[in-house]
């Protein structure tokens, strides 16, 4: 690890996403929010309407989150999503009825101009930010594009998924961290992360939802945590992260992906009104 010395102040890059400002100075936390996977229409709708609610009622900005397919499931068996053509037109209506930014991921390069003309972010999957002509087709798009770190990479080598990116004059990029592999089934959250990444000069968001997951840990499905959601939340919020970004549902023991580390929807307003006093101390001291 060669890194330079804390005491050089790095200004991180301001992502403009219809309005939502990420990263800069003084710009308030972003919330990434929404349900894993598009289950229907109508809970995608309910979720997007309720989320915006709560996310005006407390003042942070939004983003909302879903995919239209997850293609790294478990299971054959395993529930994926509507699919490209269905989704994107749930996500729309999305943005258009409810006038929020909308994100999702995608897993091929041949989804890339499809969706790119719906998503106002795309989404590079942890397990495929290595893949280099999959990361080159997204930046291509010229939208803001999201990168999960992967698992199995130290924060420090995302420089070279940023280098990727630059190259073809896209500089709106947003770097996720989402836990690193520790043991079988299982990760673990490195708050030095969120600090080693932003040093790279582009806003750093955290995803509480997949550092509690447990991959692969049911079997045929993963397991998660989701009772250590609020003290990760606030852990990441006071090491200075732009965004946080969660996965919600109504109902996350009905959920059809990703139920055991998602936060149940009642359950969040009060856990944004904590972070956000504390993003709030965080950057009266910047």
């Amino acid at each position: 690890m060669n890194l330079e010395s804390r005491d050089k102040k790095i200004m991180v890059k301001e992502i403009n996403i219809s309005g939502v400002r990420i990263g800069g100075k003084g710009n308030p936390m972003v919330l990434i929010a929404g349900p894993c996977v598009i289950e229907n229409e109508d809970e995608i709708l309910f979720s997007a309407e309720r989320l915006k609610q709560i996310a005006e009622n407390v003042n942070i900005p939004l983003i909302f989150k879903s995919s239209y397919d997850k293609a790294n499931r478990s299971s054959i068996s395993s529930f994926r999503g509507p699919g490209i053509e269905k989704g994107l037109k749930i996500l729309r209506k999305v943005k258009e009825e409810f006038r929020i930014p909308i994100l999702s991921d995608v897993h091929d390069k041949e989804e890339i101009k499809e969706a790119a003309e719906v998503l106002d972010i795309i989404q590079i999957p942890a397990f495929l930010c290595r893949q280099t002509d999959l990361v080159l087709s997204a930046a291509s798009s010229k939208r803001v594009i999201n990168v999960k770190k992967a698992q199995f990479l130290a924060p420090w080598d995302v420089k070279n998924i940023i280098e990727k990116i630059e190259s073809v004059g896209n500089t709106n990029i947003i770097l996720t961290e989402r836990g690193f592999s520790f043991g079988y089934n299982n990760l673990v959250s490195d708050m030095r992360s969120i600090v080693i990444m932003r040093d790279l000069g582009y806003p750093v968001a955290f995803d509480v939802s997949h550092s509690l997951q447990l991959p692969g840990g049911l079997g045929k499905s993963s397991g998660g945590q989701r009772e250590f959601i609020p003290y990760l939340t606030r852990a990441a919020v006071a090491t200075g992260c732009d965004a946080i970004f969660m996965e919600i549902h109504r109902e996350p023991e009905r959920a059809l992906c990703d139920g055991p580390n998602m936060i149940k929807l009642d359950d969040l307003p009060p856990l944004l009104t904590q972070i956000k006093m504390i993003d709030e101390i965080v950057k009266s001291s910047d």
